[in-house]
């Protein structure tokens, strides 16, 4: 490649951390193909048995703290020593703000026990009563709030065990993950002055990274031990505190919450107690944005829950400042993703167990998964964010009081979580590296036909390269070195169960073993051009018709229409840029006619007419243009699937009564409705079925009011749904209440439709509809059955609570839609 190509050259140089060494690596530097079968950690490992002294030696290292093994002078507040956990105990349970709720709970038990009867207001010892009451009543819950207390913090105890714990997870992760951890040493060194300033003033620094694999938080400790910054405190859910596991992880970062708080407001408050605690210390903090480990590949969209809580100590003045830390973790190969392949495909997820564990991670030592890349965003102040944010949405926000709930103060947070989630995820792209094997996975996924030869996927890949660099990407540690030798590690470290190669031809041609576990790396490699796929695949309304150049132009009206009607409909599923769809719609087809995929037609003002495919492009058989249509294409087609699975949820004809389906009911219908239409040649891409993106799609036709969806306050009644009236498909009585592709919710699914990929053997049409729809309405059937009879103990009516409920929240979301102005399906 040559030097004035290499979209890395500006870039600092790598820290790799593998073991004990940390070793500087030159930008243009890729590792050299080994061709001995284990690596120098290895043999160290194995030398228990021939240098048994000299093994126990170096684990003595570790243990009694030589050099920077101590852990001694790290930059942040003190940690790991003897009392920390109960300090910590009693600090939280000493809150003003829990303390607070406890009198609180007392006060409405004590109400309930007056109404019932058991304090009696003309009893002469009344207040006296009452007051003992209380103090058992507050005595009980303070038992319970101690109980969780202990159950939920961090127990930063023991340097001898972080010592210990250090170098055993570093031996494990070192031998799946063979090539070690880098780190960028720029970034590596901005991060630890802005420590330095941060432990002097007292402030935490919250990371906040991507979560792809259970690795994430394993990395994150491991670099900042082996760099002497103070260990965050992880937050983790409790379906990882299992026997021996859990108490290892408590006391290595991890603080244990709920996955689900339900309506226990102790609890709630018991866990903004201790997030207040940790901030007003000074302790460093970790919590994934995304929530649950993305199984797709790309970032999820933001979970508010926990950023809420930290919002809420800084609006309420409980805390000053707090410093936020965007982190990309990124791997050559998730260990995970074929367990993740399963869940998508509605196998439902194993309960962790230690049995599993360690089976789990005894197969994993014998894996060579690469290697795993670290990058931090440059730190910013949250109190600085939040009262920019504030000046930006309020007229007087010096006069805003928090600790007041009302409407206003309820829009104002809600609007600066959402701004806030979707800023950082922002970050997170912005400093992402693009691994040799998401390069590899994306060619091979965007290509026509069966297989390429190595050249013309090292031409694609060098291609890529160059796109990634343009759009502001950056790419991993490749620089002036072969190509050839970037391209096969990542082969090696895909292995023949996801690409495959077919020896004995003109050259060696490799095909997609797997391709819907091959989605998952490319689909990290999506964020940096959904513009040009969104653009690409609402041209393909017109380009997909044929004819010459003329017929196969669309007007920039038109483009703009179907491309802010696809934006609107990934709005959960992508990141899009900030600066508004026309800005960015107009500077995408800049950039896509300089590179010479599009042709632009112009009036003598210049404003954009018409766009088609450029000469170079069709020259080329439209590879450019087919890259990023093969890229949302999936996606489209799972909005599709999810969409036309809607049409099952119209009554049967005669059913007088409202039925709710079971939300999860619903979502598994749609799924099997995908794997038929699939096996049938209905459906292109198998990946569309995937239980992920199908979710995302009823949660955006539920935000857009084409179904309501309720959840009851029993926790054991699962949340239900319906089709809205307006959108209501209709029946051909004559026809035996056929349903007909005719009507609202038809014409949306016909919106999408058209910028679906067609080939040989997938045309959409009236056998089609008719084929899908037939299919859709038996599947559908089969739901009303189940839910109606007799044996059936699912909750298919709204209470009247539930539905007042319903009813104001469609009234507030339609509002709301309304006020933001936004586009809408």
């Amino acid at each position: 490649m040559a030097q004035g190509d290499d979209p890395t050259r500006d870039s600092a140089p790598d820290l790799q951390i593998l073991g004990d060494q940390i070793t500087l690596q030159p930008r243009s530097y890729v590792e050299a193909r080994r061709h001995d079968d284990q690596e120098p950690l290895m043999h160290n490992m194995a030398r228990f048995r021939s240098e048994p002294l000299q093994f126990l030696r170096e684990v003595s290292l570790y243990v009694s703290g030589t050099g920077w093994r101590a852990y001694d002078k790290v930059i942040g507040q003190p940690i790991f020593y003897s009392g920390f956990s109960e300090q910590m105990r009693n600090a939280v349970v000493s809150a003003p703000l829990l303390q607070t709720r406890i009198s609180q709970l007392a006060d409405k038990r004590l109400e309930v026990e007056e109404k019932e009867g058991w304090l009696k207001r003309d009893d002469k010892d009344f207040v006296t009563k009452k007051a003992q009451r209380r103090a058992i009543i507050e005595s009980g819950i303070q038992e319970v709030a101690e109980k969780m207390t202990n159950d939920m913090i961090c127990k930063f105890e023991s340097k001898t065990f972080i010592r210990g714990a250090y170098y055993l997870v570093t031996q494990l992760l070192t031998r799946a993950y063979h090539q070690g951890i880098h780190v960028s040493s720029e970034e590596v060194l901005r991060l630890r002055k802005v420590a330095e300033i941060a432990e002097r003033k007292k402030q935490s620094i919250i990371f906040l990274p991507s979560h792809r694999s259970h690795v994430d938080y394993v990395s994150m400790q491991l670099i900042c031990y082996r760099l002497g910054l103070a260990l965050p405190v992880v937050v983790a859910g409790d379906n990882l505190n299992f026997p021996v596991v859990g108490s290892f992880l408590q006391h290595a970062g991890a603080m244990w919450i709920r996955r689900s708080f339900g309506n226990d407001t102790l609890y709630t408050t018991l866990v903004q107690a201790y997030i207040d605690t940790l901030l007003q210390g000074g302790y460093n903090f970790e919590c994934f944005i995304e929530g649950g480990r993305s199984r797709t590949g790309k970032l999820l969209s933001p979970k508010f829950g926990i950023l809420s809580f930290i919002l809420d100590s800084l609006l309420s003045g409980r805390v000053e400042d707090a410093i936020i830390c965007p982190v990309s973790t990124q791997y050559d190969k998730v260990i995970e993703t074929e367990g993740y392949v399963t869940e998508l495909l509605g196998v439902p997820k194993k309960k962790e167990n230690l049995a599993d564990f360690l089976s789990g991670g005894s197969s994993v030592l014998s894996l060579r998964l690469g290697r795993v890349d670290v990058r931090f965003h440059e730190p910013w102040s949250l109190r600085k964010y939040i009262d920019e944010q504030l000046t930006k949405l309020t007229k007087s926000p010096g006069t805003l009081k928090f600790d007041i709930k009302n409407a206003e103060n309820t829009a104002i947070k809600q609007k600066l979580l959402r701004t806030m989630g979707y800023k950082v995820l922002s970050d997170i792209n912005d400093v992402s590296v693009v691994m040799p094997t998401a390069l590899i996975g994306t060619v091979l996924l965007t290509l026509r036909g069966r297989g390429v030869g190595k050249s013309e996927l090292m031409r694609r890949i060098q291609w890529l390269i160059a796109r990634v660099g343009a759009k502001g990407g950056r790419v991993a540690h490749f620089g002036a070195a072969p190509l050839s030798d970037v391209v096969e590690r990542g082969l090696d470290v895909l292995g023949k169960d996801l690409v495959g190669v077919v020896e004995g031809l003109a050259e060696p041609t490799y095909y997609a073993v797997d391709r819907f576990q091959l989605s998952f790396y490319r689909n990290m490699t999506i964020h940096l051009f959904i513009s040009e796929a969104l653009i690409s695949a609402s041209m393909y309304t017109r380009v997909k018709l044929g004819g010459g150049p003329a017929h196969q132009e669309i007007s920039y009206d038109v483009l703009r229409d179907q491309v802010l009607f696809l934006s609107s409909l990934f709005r959960g599923e992508f990141i899009f840029p900030g600066e508004g769809l026309v800005a960015n719609l107009e500077k995408t087809l800049i950039g896509l006619e300089d590179d010479r995929v599009l042709d632009l037609k112009r009036d003598e003002k210049g404003s954009i007419l018409s766009i088609g495919l450029a000469e170079e492009e069709r020259a080329a058989g439209r590879e450019n243009y087919d890259f990023y249509c093969f890229l949302i294409w999936p996606f489209i087609e799972s909005s599709w699937l999810a969409a036309v699975s809607l049409m099952g949820l119209t009554p049967p004809i005669g059913q007088k009564e409202e039925i709710w389906i079971e939300v999860a009911k619903a979502q598994n219908t749609a799924q099997l409705l995908g794997k038929t239409l699939y096996h049938q040649g209905g459906l292109s891409y198998f990946e569309a079925v995937n239980k992920e993106t199908l979710k995302n799609s009823y949660q955006r036709f539920e935000e857009e009011g084409i179904i309501y969806a309720v959840k009851s306050k029993d926790s054991k009644t699962p949340p239900r749904l319906r089709i809205a009236s307006e959108w209501m498909p209709s029946r051909d009585p004559a026809k035996s209440g056929a349903l007909q592709p005719s009507g609202r919710l038809w014409n949306f699914i016909e919106r999408i439709a058209s910028s679906r990929r067609e080939g040989k053997n997938r045309r959409d049409g009236a056998t089609v509809s008719t084929r899908v729809l037939r299919l859709t309405d038996m599947l559908g059937a089969k739901l009303f059955e189940e839910a109606t009879s007799p044996e059936s103990k699912a909750e298919t009516k709204l209470s009247d609570d539930e539905a007042a409920k319903l009813k104001k929240a469609v009234r507030a979301e339609r509002r709301r839609r309304r006020l933001e102005g936004r586009a809408h399906l």
